[in-house]
């Protein structure tokens, strides 16, 4: 494995950098202070390319390999964890999704519009009584003609209030757990679909999440995306992709975490000397770059299995959870660093802390991924052949002219 960047490699990471630290960074603490969502920040993301980074040139995206996608989602999630959420959602969890598992016409219609950042979109799983246990959702959708007409909730959905397009899980039978689950593409002003906002959060709070209902969503079959019964194969799939870049992105967080924390060591003095001299700070900040390291191996590793197209739920599994928790520890660690400073948004450790908590619940619980290392190591748990994703073209064609 080649640890070297490639020049395009290196063109995304900076040009994403270049773009956060410029139309975010300024702002973000009054922006999270006040609770306030700027949409027109992913219009901009949208127009730089951002938003379609690994989708192929075909469908409107740049064609970049996944290490590209984790060095963009560790410099958006480095100035802020919703910058990076966008692209979890956006790119992960839905338009890599269309492209591993829609039809040639469905990734014209949603694929391509998304990957061009002209259209926004969301996923939904998650519902007010089902979180992890997937299987359990209670969604309906049941047949009608040509139609399928879908009642229930979700909630703590990204992008709610914002995104175009909704990739939306149903179950067709209840009774029937993972079985019965379908996948269906819905749009926003469909009769029945409404969305709103949940407050209150403690992080993310520059962030759009909220909740999504259907009451008589009557949805054509031809928006299914997969067959039926194949839903929470895609869902699984989809969160591979999902938990990619969360894990990624903590990169990021356990970098600003650090970066913050030297700076602070330089300039506070305490018993006639600077607080970096001090060997129980060095700890933290040692524990630091071992968590930024760890975790960004661990990514890189799941990334080129990803750019081969093997399937790598184990290692993105391991990354998600690595990574989610060192960032957690980072920015705790990072606010006792600043001692009372850390405890007021007059630094930006107490943000790092508050959004590093969410992650260590989404896109699977840290228990989740406990269980499922130990499930492998156990030989309990063995990945079955299942479509893998299809690397970019680009890149793909750049391997093969290397190989």
């Amino acid at each position: 494995m080649d640890f070297e960047l490639t020049p395009e490699q290196i063109q995304v990471r900076d040009m994403v950098r270049e773009f956060a630290q410029r139309e975010v960074a300024p702002y973000i603490r009054d922006w999270d202070a006040k609770g306030e969502y700027h949409p027109e920040v992913f219009r901009k993301m949208g127009e730089l390319g951002i938003l379609g980074l690994p989708i192929p040139e075909r469908y409107g995206g740049g064609g970049f390999d996944y290490v590209s996608l984790a060095l963009a989602c560790e410099e958006l999630e480095a100035v802020d964890t919703f910058l990076r959420v966008v692209i979890s959602v956006h790119v992960g969890l839905n338009s890599l999704t269309l492209h591993q598992w829609a039809t040639e016409e469905q990734k014209q219609r949603w694929l391509v519009p998304q990957a061009r950042g002209e259209k926004l979109a969301t996923f939904a799983l998650t519902e007010p009584g089902a979180g992890s246990d997937a299987g359990n959702i209670q969604t309906r959708a049941v047949k009608d003609g040509d139609f399928y007409v879908l009642n229930g909730e979700k909630m703590w959905i990204s992008l709610a209030n914002t995104a175009d397009h909704f990739l939306v899980f149903a179950t067709l039978d209840p009774a029937q757990k993972h079985r019965g689950l379908v996948a269906f593409m819905l749009e926003r002003g469909m009769d029945g679909l409404t969305t709103g906002s949940i407050h209150g959060k403690l992080g993310i709070r520059a962030g759009d999440t909220g909740w999504i209902s259907m009451q008589g969503v009557r949805v054509p079959a031809e928006n299914m995306i997969g067959e039926p019964g194949e839903g929470f194969k895609i869902a699984m799939s989809a969160i591979d992709q999902g938990r990619f870049t969360v894990a990624a992105g903590a990169c990021g967080l356990i970098r600003a975490c650090l970066e913050a924390s030297i700076k602070y060591c330089h300039e506070r003095q305490a018993f006639g000397q600077e607080i970096g001299r001090f060997q129980l700070v060095q700890q933290m900040i040692a524990k630091m770059v071992k968590g930024y390291e760890t975790s960004r191996l661990l990514v890189f590793r799941a990334a080129e299995l990803k750019n081969r197209g093997i399937r790598n739920t184990r290692e993105t599994s391991l990354a998600k959870w690595v990574a989610c928790d060192a960032a957690f520890e980072a920015a705790n660690d990072a606010v006792q660093i600043h001692g009372a400073y850390g405890f007021s948004n007059e630094y930006p450790v107490e943000r790092y802390l508050r959004n590093s908590r969410g992650a260590v619940i989404y896109e699977g619980t840290r228990e989740i991924h406990q269980i499922l290392q130990a499930e492998y190591a156990l030989g309990y748990r063995i990945d079955r052949p299942l479509r893998c994703p299809q690397p970019p073209a680009q890149a793909f064609e750049e391997q093969a002219a290397r190989a």
